[in-house]
């Protein structure tokens, strides 16, 4: 033992004299390695930005910047920042999402109606009425004391009227907009016009100085949940980075987002461009929202890194062409000493077991196709479910919505049966591990019984939530009335599409702002989230989901 520390002490001042050689080598200043990149004009800034940062963080780099043209075809070795993935009729490129772009609808801020028009935001819905109406008129939408003649513009752009007739659904040739042929065009017929609206990217609104929206042009809000009014959660229009955000979280219309593609026409092996596209997906992230683009999920970053990593060798920025910088020489040789010695005085002692990494499985992610809904049942806002039997009697229960949130209960409290119970009283408390949450019902009447397995196998409300884990039997006293305002299975899961917005708005404000490990388990993907991701979570944040989420519903 004494012989092996003795060589391990020794070896780090054996290092450090060949080390005065390395020195001598590397003294000479690296010399700027180039990278050219193509972007389309709509890119130019973000582009700009992105390679002055670079080359900021890293002076040995040089970026040079072209504007892509119309007939430019794609050359071997070339990378190019466009928003149309496919450049080729010829066959398909390479291509990689870098960012997320967002179509905008747009009015003057001088709009009457403006104020309106806010307070309600707009739905897919009345954007066909108008866009469809041979004599649009606000009134349509507004009603009678909004009477003003209605104009839309577009850009001569076919992307933008493709994403406008998908959110509509609507045929491309039903759309009566007027095109125009640039967005500064558009951007000023809308404030000359002020009754009317247009469509643009949102990249075209955002001054470049000081990243703040054209104060001529007002964004009209989208009211996402279809109820007539701009909630809370809704609210994402207060400046570029908000809405941005906003997309990321599902706040905003899928329809109406766009990507930003790194595009070759092959997969790049060129060292400077993988170096370039691997500080694109870490560092140049945070340069999108301030440009009016929405940045990647984690997992989108995480997928691109499996792309590039198999392409490219060990990624050295620094310039250094010698191996190992010499920086690292020194630490590294300690740390492989401690490593060593750990081994060796490990290997003394009896070895515990251990924990593949192959056996840890991935928690799945809960999204809109994760829930079911079975036909023939009434669902409530309550994340409750209704069911008339024959004998006219009415099973409740809890959705799988609720039970994918709370994973695996471990207790329920029940109502005794007779007990008189009215729609949106509390009739039953889930429990998992102390932390507890109350569920109000979807119906009014008496519950003739209770469905006591629940309280030996609480879990069934979990495997089995519209069968076996049935809640109560209700003998109902209004049901012709109620069930008007239960929704469908079709209705429901429109619903439920705002749902998870409204739900990854809770997370996401609930989650400790400086963590970054618990927002991204909570918000995997921007539009998945772990399931069971309130079993885990703290007895607080429960209670901020009830009062926050299920109580703001009702």
């Amino acid at each position: 033992m004494k012989t092996f520390l003795t060589f391990f002490l020794t070896l780090p001042f054996f290092l450090l004299s060949l080390t005065s050689f390395s020195i001598a080598e590397n003294d000479q200043p690296a010399e700027k390695t180039g990278l050219e990149l193509f972007c389309s004009p709509e890119l130019i800034d973000l582009t700009t930005n992105w390679a002055a940062s670079y080359e900021s963080q890293y002076p040995n780099k040089k970026v040079t910047i072209s504007k892509m043209t119309s007939e430019m075809a794609l050359a071997e070795g070339q990378l190019y920042l466009t928003t149309q993935a496919q450049l080729s009729s010829d066959a398909l490129n390479w291509q990689m999402v870098i960012g997320h772009d967002v179509i905008v609808p747009i009015t003057s801020s001088n709009n009457p109606l403006l104020q309106e028009i806010q307070q309600q935001g707009i739905h897919a819905k009345s954007l066909a009425l108008l866009a469809a109406s041979e004599l649009p008129n606000w009134e349509q939408v507004l009603g009678s004391t909004a009477n003003a003649p209605f104009t839309m513009y577009l850009t001569d752009n076919e992307e933008l009227l493709t994403k406008i007739a998908n959110y509509t659904n609507l045929d491309k040739d039903a759309i009566l907009a007027t095109k125009l042929s640039s967005p500064k065009e558009l951007i000023q017929t809308v404030q000359e016009n002020i009754y009317s609206i247009g469509f643009c990217k949102l990249v075209d609104l955002i001054n470049t100085d000081s990243k703040t929206f054209n104060e001529q042009i007002s964004i009209l809000p989208i009211d996402k949940n279809r109820n007539g009014r701009l909630d809370q959660f809704e609210d994402i229009y207060q400046n570029p980075e908000a809405l941005s955000r906003g997309v990321w979280l599902g706040k905003y219309p899928r329809e109406l987002s766009g990507k930003v593609y790194a595009v070759a026409s092959s997969q790049p092996s060129q060292q400077n461009a993988l170096e370039f596209l691997n500080w694109l997906n870490g560092s140049g992230q945070e340069l999108l929202a301030a440009s009016g683009y929405s940045p990647l999920s984690s997992r989108a970053k995480t997928g691109n890194t499996q792309i590039l990593t198999p392409l490219s060798e060990p990624i050295n920025l620094s310039g250094s062409t010698s191996g190992l910088p010499l920086g690292w020489l020194l630490p590294g040789t300690f740390v492989i000493i401690i490593l060593a010695i750990y081994r060796f005085s490990r290997s003394k002692r009896k070895k515990l077991p251990t924990i593949d990494s192959e056996d840890l499985g991935m928690t799945p992610a809960m999204n809109e196709s994760s829930i079911e809904s079975p036909a023939g049942l009434f669902y409530d806002k309550s994340h409750t479910w209704a069911f008339m039997e024959r004998d006219g009697f009415v099973k409740v229960g809890i959705d799988d919505f609720l039970q994918h949130l709370t994973g695996p209960l471990t207790q329920v409290k029940l109502k005794k049966a007779g007990t008189k119970v009215h729609k949106g009283e509390k009739i039953l408390t889930i429990i998992r591990e102390g932390k507890q949450l109350e569920i109000y019902t979807p119906v009014s009447g008496i519950i003739k019984a209770q469905n006591q397995s629940l309280l030996d196998s609480p879990t069934q409300l979990n495997t089995s939530p519209y069968a076996d884990g049935w809640v109560y039997q209700i003998e109902p006293l209004n049901w012709d009335r109620e069930v008007r305002l239960l929704f469908r299975s079709s209705t429901y899961r429109e619903w439920l599409e705002d749902e998870f917005t409204r739900l990854k708005d809770f997370l996401a404000h609930a989650a400790n702002a400086n963590s970054m490990v618990f927002d991204h388990l909570i918000l995997q993907d921007g539009g998945e989230i772990t399931d069971q991701i309130l079993g885990d979570l703290a007895p607080e944040i429960w209670d901020d989901f009830q009062t926050k989420f299920i109580d703001s519903a009702r």
